[in-house]
């Protein structure tokens, strides 16, 4: 189940919530009782591995391999 963030206008604090993606949008109270919260946006950093191995860069460096990004 996704957790969202929410933020309390009244006293400030900011809390989480775990509910369905159906109810993301709906009102959150705030663990000290006030009803006036907002959803924060929240970022997600995902890692992962991959199979395919990064390029190597060419003989004579450089953007370009001529060495004219010096």
């Amino acid at each position: 189940m996704p957790r969202y963030e929410y933020r309390c206008r009244a006293c400030g604090s900011t809390f989480e919530m775990s509910r369905p993606m159906a109810q993301a949008g709906d009102p959150a109270r705030c663990p000290h009782g006030h009803d006036d919260t907002v959803k924060l946006l929240s970022t997600v950093a995902v890692t992962g591995g991959s199979s395919t191995p990064a390029p190597t860069p060419r003989a004579g460096g450089g953007c370009c391999g001529g060495g004219c990004c010096s």
